[in-house]
């Protein structure tokens, strides 16, 4: 598969997009019965949530798998796939 530069700009975007989501979902559980409703994901319940970060998570790691990555940054992306993984393990 070979993807043109602006496909790869909006994969990593999208990329980042699901770090986002990550981070805010465990964010929001981090802050318990102190979540308000404007933060994301604070009427899930935990299973809910930890479905919601491996579901983002497997998008992150299947990316990461795509070789024609060129010069993008994924240090955000990684620390998202680590905590991730963490919280649903």
């Amino acid at each position: 598969m070979t993807r043109t530069a602006d496909e790869i700009a909006k994969a990593h975007k999208a990329c980042l997009d699901g770090a986002s989501t990550i981070n805010s979902v465990i964010a929001t559980h981090t802050k318990g019965s102190n979540a308000v409703d404007t933060d994301f994901g604070y009427d899930m319940t935990h299973d809910e949530k930890k479905a919601r970060v491996a579901r983002s998570v497997s998008y992150l790691k299947y990316q990461k798998t795509l070789t024609d990555w060129t010069s993008e940054d994924f240090t955000v992306i990684d620390k998202a796939i680590t905590d991730a993984d963490a919280f649903t393990s």
